[in-house]
């Protein structure tokens, strides 16, 4: 069956970056193609190097109209049997050219939504309500989180026409054999100017307010502060891998804490589990996750892991992931928090059971089966309206 994805951008978030594994790992019955309204970024990169066809549309703003047209000739001269659009932006005008080139399934992805908020952005009245007429033209909305799935719910879409599908972490990218784990931990710490013997506490993601990552940039003048009352400690070090407007501010607010020098900041990368090898913990301070697909990254790598958001988490039991906690959002929390681990020696942990629980493999298989079923004019299977619980256990 020919796919094609639509989607607002392709920069390096965490939305592209899971479509990205989707592509990789869906059965190959399915043969997918991309487009992307604008910003056709380092992903775009990524996709186009594995050999899938990315086109991009050159839209240019959110009122830019011209795309319709163009996106419907797309749709239409591709000859797909299905599209499945993921974020705001391609949902709305994705699910209308779908309609308009004579494509009857049509799958979206939810990504990031909130009560109050989707995609960083607030929703007023008119967006929920331009929202909502965009989901009736869809067949079907894909929630990612039990969270996801009750905020559909509350804003008015009927649950038989949400699917609960997670997330996946792509968790055999992040085993590596103890000898080779070191050697690229030594690498990528040269590279990037990190001491080898450093502590390096890590996070990974936009830099957007919502992310809240000056509470680690905090959190690293506590701990610098503390390391010259204790000669034995490691020299703390914060490494922030991600782009976007916050850099500078994050960056003027270590120069004026006196640690500038003591963060790094190497901005979008492809090479995220690699990166994540060179740390020593995962900090993941954000409160408005949908998901927390970092979280799950940073325990597939064998990091203790400490977040304040990641309902992918809370729908399992605590033994899914015992190295993983939840820390309230203020440097105070994080700064007692990673003192707890900051004398521990820094071996790779077992991957949890919440990694296979989430691995990309089993989960693109399962949107492959549901390509299928709709395409063939049958209703979804087992409709989710975040309520209950999930439906495959934990693996032991």
């Amino acid at each position: 069956m020919r796919v094609l994805h639509v989607v607002t951008g392709l920069a390096s978030g965490g939305a592209e970056r899971q479509l990205q594994l989707l592509l990789r790992h869906l059965p190959e019955r399915h043969s997918c193609e991309v487009a992307t309204l604008t910003n056709p970024g380092t992903v775009a990169e990524a996709l186009r190097a594995e050999g899938v066809v990315v086109h991009h549309l050159a839209m240019r703003g959110n009122r830019d109209l011209t795309v319709l047209p163009r996106l419907t000739r797309l749709i239409r001269s591709g000859g797909y049997r299905l599209v499945h659009t993921h974020l705001y932006r391609a949902g709305l005008y994705g699910r209308l050219a779908a309609r308009l080139a004579g494509v009857r399934t049509v799958v979206a992805t939810e990504h990031s939504l909130h009560a109050e908020l989707i995609e960083g952005r607030r929703a007023t009245v008119g967006v929920r309500a331009l929202y909502l007429l965009a989901e009736r033209l869809g067949t079907t909305t894909i929630a990612v989180s039990r969270q996801v799935a009750g905020t559909l719910d509350a804003w008015g879409v009927p649950p038989h026409r949400v699917h609960l599908l997670p997330n996946g972490v792509e968790a055999a990218r992040y085993t590596l054999p103890t000898a080779s784990r070191a050697a690229v931990r030594q690498t990528v710490r040269t590279d990037l100017g990190l001491p080898q013997q450093a502590w390096v506490v890590g996070a990974v993601g936009r830099l957007v307010p919502g992310k809240r990552f000056e509470v680690l940039v905090d959190t690293l003048a506590e701990l610098a502060a503390l390391a010259g009352d204790h000669p034995a400690l490691r020299e703390p070090w914060l490494l922030l891998v991600g782009a976007g407007p916050e850099r500078e501010a994050l960056v003027r607010r270590a120069e004026r804490l006196g640690v500038r020098g003591r963060l790094v900041c190497p901005g979008e990368r492809e090479d995220v589990p690699e990166l994540l090898v060179a740390m020593d913990v995962l900090a993941a301070p954000s409160t408005e996750e949908t998901f927390g697909l970092t979280v799950l990254e940073g325990l597939a790598a064998g990091l203790p892991v400490r977040y304040s958001a990641c309902p992918a988490l809370d729908e399992l039991g605590p033994e899914a992931a015992p190295e993983a906690a939840l820390v309230p959002s203020d440097p105070a929390c994080y700064t007692a928090a990673l003192c707890e681990l900051w004398s521990r020696r820094s071996t790779a942990l077992p991957q949890p059971p919440a990694v296979a629980h989430y691995d990309i493999a089993r989960i693109a298989e399962e949107l492959g089966r549901l390509y299928d079923t709709l395409a063939a004019g049958e209703p979804p299977p087992a409709p989710r309206d975040g309520r209950d619980r999930p439906r495959t256990a934990v693996p032991s």
